[in-house]
């Protein structure tokens, strides 16, 4: 009994073992067909609408970055906001100690009270002088020299209220203030920092991020396309699509922007020139100094479209292979469009619609090979087919 379960166990393998290599030749491309050749799925090219995009890595910056810096010297008593906070226009940043402006302030004051008694007098000596002239008790002499002494004190007077309007505006300077809406960045000093005017690093910067600039480049070929399609680069910017941003992380930003500006000056040091996107910003998500890649949809009428895989490399150069009408193959060279999905291409030059391209097992055959053409419906059911069979023998 046992002899005999051996020899059933065995004979069991060898079927398993037979059924899968008469499986495999099946399932090989290289196993002939109806008049002796081997199967192959092609698909007939047809003209098509595709839609395209073309990626380009991108900074980020807000609408405008602002350097915060103090108009006067001192030190930083209080510190008003924390780096990342949301600020708007005239809000208090930081205080810088105000006591010795305080003390210019009231100073200037006193000086103006001063020369507003001054120049009280000096009117009252004129009037008066005035008056003796014209009674010819006083000569024209003594009167000239009061009114000289008169304006004299005027000026003085708007001397003094000038410096009382500078000490004024030291002291305000000692609130700095934000000169527009935006968010905090680096605070690099403390309360008790000796800060001015000459210090090389400002206190902190503020961006407006309310709305966002993307930056990335194009190269020059790029721009050539695009100019030679629309006419100018006018006409590039106003026919433009939305572009699409996509962050950091790899997903995609809500909003959509469009493509502003680019530049009128090429690099000459990476033959590359700089095109600015605007994106609103209305949640905060993008942040300054952030990056990301920018997406600009492209569509293409009338396209001839083929897998990937169907095509091969040749000295930088790609070849398919095209059915003739005796089914015997001959291999073609195309040119392809710049962007592709990851999947196809699109074919430029070289083939034509109507023609019979093979897609599948392009690494195993040869330019005058005669094939079997079939749809890549039939090819998919005969490998689910063949896999099925496959799975039920090891099953057994």
């Amino acid at each position: 009994m046992k002899i005999q379960k051996l020899m059933k166990m065995q004979f069991r393998k060898l079927f398993i073992v037979a059924f899968g290599v008469t499986l495999f030749a099946c399932s090989s491309k290289q196993q002939t067909g109806f008049g002796g050749a081997a199967e192959y799925a092609v698909i007939t090219l047809e003209p098509q609408s595709v839609a395209l995009s073309s990626s380009y890595p991108a900074t980020i910056r807000g609408r405008q970055d602002i350097e915060i810096r103090p108009n006067v010297s001192g030190f930083i008593t209080q510190l008003c906001v924390d780096e990342g906070a949301t600020v708007r226009k005239g809000e208090t940043l930081f205080i810088i100690d105000p006591v010795q402006y305080e003390e210019a302030v009231n100073v200037a004051r006193a000086a103006v009270n001063v020369a507003k008694a001054n120049v009280a007098t000096a009117q009252l000596t004129t009037d008066n002088k005035r008056e003796l002239t014209k009674k010819n008790i006083i000569s024209q002499y003594d009167l000239q020299m009061a009114e000289n002494t008169l304006a004299s004190q005027k000026a003085a007077l708007a001397q003094a209220e000038a410096q009382l309007v500078n000490a004024e505006k030291n002291l305000s300077y000692t609130k700095v203030v934000s000169p527009s809406d935006g968010v905090v960045g680096t605070i690099p000093f403390r309360v008790g920092a000796l800060v001015g005017p000459t210090t090389a690093t400002p206190l902190t910067t503020v961006s407006d991020i309310s709305k966002m600039y993307v930056y990335f480049s194009m190269t020059e070929k790029q721009l050539l396309d695009l100019i030679r399609q629309d006419g100018s680069s006018t006409g590039v910017l106003q026919k433009m699509p939305e572009v699409e941003l996509v962050l950091a992380d790899g997903s995609l930003y809500p909003e959509k922007g469009k493509i502003e500006t680019i530049s009128g000056v090429i690099d000459q040091a990476t033959g590359a020139v700089s095109v600015r996107a605007a994106f609103n910003n209305p949640q905060y998500l993008l942040r300054s100094g952030g990056t990301g890649s920018i997406q600009i949809p492209s569509v293409m009428e009338e396209a001839l479209l083929i897998p990937q895989k169907a095509s091969y490399e040749l000295q930088d150069k790609k070849f398919v292979y095209v059915v003739q009408a005796d089914s015997t193959l001959k291999n073609t060279e195309i040119q392809i469009f710049n962007l592709d999905d990851g999947k196809n291409y699109v074919v430029t030059a070289g083939l034509n619609p109507g023609d019979q391209v093979v897609i599948e097992g392009v690494g195993t055959l040869r330019d005058g090979q005669r094939i079997k053409p079939i749809t890549p419906q039939e090819s998919a059911a005969k490998i689910s087919a063949m896999t099925q069979k496959q799975g039920e023998a090891e099953k057994k």
